[in-house]
């Protein structure tokens, strides 16, 4: 594991605090860490798919896409159906093409269509152990975190694209992170559970990090420092909204 996390803890500029494990691992805390892992999970997909919409596909692999995670988004954000029956739609419809002029067009769809897989499956495996642990799930509002990031994208391409990616590179590592270091203070069958996630989520950020650089095609060691200052200030800096990925908690 720690030849694992060795990448991941030197592209992070700083550690999560002592203070937010602390935290997460209160039993009174279940209940928020897990809803909002869960939803984190959906937004994973959701920034992954958006990206091949945008940037890869045309409009019927597009609707395709879209088909593919309504059904996950109407539980989470309407409350309409089944949770049991959200593995069955893990599955695409149809094979998605990229459209012609885009060079990097199947590279961005081979690691997001993976990405989007494991994320939706992820999903499901949090409302396995919400359920073990009979905890209904509860609408949840977004910690500051991502917006943090997305707020410093550039407005033109390929810069846009390029920053991103690297944000969604940092929120990937930044999660793996807070995986391992909270595996150790919870019980077994969570901390087995956020272990069996680190290697997936240690390659999405990798995976992230290499379209950023490919894409770009230019040196962006700038462009990751800087975002890795924003992500660092994100984590370390006072927080009166606890969430998975939320800052250094107040009380």
């Amino acid at each position: 594991m720690n030849e694992l996390l060795a990448p991941i803890h030197s592209f992070l500029q700083c550690e999560t605090p002592d203070p937010w494990v602390e935290k997460a691992a209160e039993k009174d805390n279940l209940a928020v860490v897990l809803t909002d892992h869960l939803i984190c999970e959906l937004k994973a997909a959701q920034s992954a798919m958006f990206l091949i919409r945008r940037y890869a596909v045309d409009k019927e692999s597009g609707d395709a896409l879209l088909a593919w995670l309504k059904p996950f988004e109407d539980f989470a954000y309407r409350k309409e159906g089944d949770w049991q029956s959200l593995l069955k739609h893990n599955k695409l419809s149809k094979s998605i093409i990229p459209k012609s002029g885009t060079p990097y067009g199947q590279d961005l769809i081979d690691k997001m269509v993976l990405l989007i897989k494991e994320e939706l499956h992820h999903f499901f495996q949090v409302l396995e152990i919400m359920n073990e642990y009979g905890i209904p799930y509860e609408n949840i509002a977004s910690s500051r975190y991502a917006k943090g990031l997305m707020r410093h994208v550039r407005t033109h391409e390929p810069a846009a694209l390029t920053d991103k990616l690297i944000c969604g590179a940092y929120i990937e590592a930044r999660s793996c992170e807070r995986f391992a270091k909270l595996a150790p203070h919870v019980d077994k069958r969570l901390g087995d559970f956020y272990i069996s996630l680190l290697r997936s989520e240690a390659r999405h950020y990798q995976d992230y990090l290499t379209l950023a650089e490919e894409i770009a095609g230019e040196d962006i060691a700038e462009r990751i420092a800087f975002f890795g200052e924003v992500e660092g200030e994100l984590i370390t800096s006072p927080d009166e909204d606890f969430k998975f990925h939320s800052g250094l908690p107040v009380s």
